[in-house]
């Protein structure tokens, strides 16, 4: 399966997972100079920056390891600027979601949520 479609699945896996717990999806995929955000979402006092995983599973490392000082620092960069596009009194967050699922689209998955992952 093509990466970009494999993204997608993931994205709208970590969306669904979000929305049943009570979370509002403000805007996908927030693209700029300084990097991308894959879900901006509302929920429990806070403005969420969410970074989605999609792995096969975990042998290898989880999927929150990937999420590099790097991408941290671009994701943080991203998130910046939103926030001087919008107005908020939401405190930002910096959440991942792991979304795993051993058999692509065609099988389960398996979802993890690590609330302010990073900062």
């Amino acid at each position: 399966m093509e990466t970009k479609t494999l993204g997608n699945f993931g994205e709208e896996q970590a969306a669904r997972f979000l929305r049943r717990r009570g979370y509002r999806i403000v805007e996908r995929n927030f693209r700029c100079r300084q990097g991308e955000i894959d879900l901006i979402a509302e929920g429990r006092g806070f403005l969420v920056f969410v970074e989605v995983k999609l792995r096969k599973d975990e042998r290898f490392a989880e999927a929150r390891e990937f999420v590099t000082a790097a991408k941290q620092r671009r994701i943080l960069a991203a998130a910046q600027l939103w926030l001087t596009q919008h107005e908020t009194d939401r405190q930002p967050r910096f959440d991942v979601v792991e979304v795993y699922a051993p058999q692509g689209e065609k099988g389960p998955v398996r979802i993890e949520h690590i609330e302010d992952a990073f900062m």
